[in-house]
């Protein structure tokens, strides 16, 4: 068994604990980086990259070393990683430092994602039928009340008209209060002055708008 150095010692423990805390889907190993050539020296759940002690540093890993991105950085997270077998792995490394902020080993955390995907193809086939309907007038809202339902309707029209009350003409405002007609709205008590307030203008207007409406039809 090759030596390593001893300020990594400390660091055998934590990849045997990281190892049952994250489960067997996710591989801790620990590099000395004094001989990339069979750099790792403690490994947890090996299985996910196929990799036992003695294995080489990784491209990587080698790529760090050489631009000497450990100067600036402590640690890099969240990159992908891709095992022997072609599995996709989400990775992240902790630079690991003596006393002389010289690098002088590495930690390693690699998940294997493939049961997070199979998951997420499970959800997206499940609610792919809600998925593909964007059509936000078969969208049903649990309004809490006649205001509440009032307010969300008038204003989702508004605003899917892209132009504020103060700056519509007669005849935008007309063009809202028939898409509150054909919604329903005006079976509603009450709703009439909450328009008004809306668009900024009075009821009796709503009402000549309404009823200009219903002669149209």
């Amino acid at each position: 068994m090759r030596k390593i150095n001893p300020y990594l010692e400390k660091y055998k423990s934590l990849v045997k604990f990281l190892g049952e805390v994250f489960g067997k889907d996710t591989e801790i190993a620990l590099h000395d980086l004094t001989n990339v050539d069979n750099s790792i020296v403690e490994i947890s759940n090996s299985k996910v990259s196929g990799r036992e002690v003695g294995a080489p540093a990784t491209n990587l890993a080698l790529k760090i070393l050489k631009a000497g991105e450990y100067n600036h950085k402590d640690y890099i997270v969240n990159y992908k990683g891709i095992s022997s077998n072609g599995t996709t792995l989400k990775s992240s490394t902790y630079f690991i430092k003596d006393d002389k902020k010289e690098i002088v080993g590495m930690l390693c955390i690699n998940m294997n994602l493939q049961k997070f995907k199979e998951f997420r193809n499970f959800l997206d086939d499940f609610i792919g039928v809600e998925a593909k309907d964007t059509n936000n007038e078969n969208i049903e809202r649990f309004d809490h009340s006649v205001e509440e339902l009032t307010i969300d309707s008038i204003d989702e029209i508004i605003i899917s008209s892209g132009i504020p009350p103060e700056r519509m003409s007669q005849e935008e405002k007309i063009e809202i209060i028939k898409k509150l007609n054909d919604k329903g709205m005006f079976l509603l008590k009450g709703v009439v002055s909450e328009i008004a307030i809306k668009l900024k203008t009075s009821e009796a207007t709503i009402y000549r708008y309404l009823s200009k409406i219903k002669k149209e039809v």
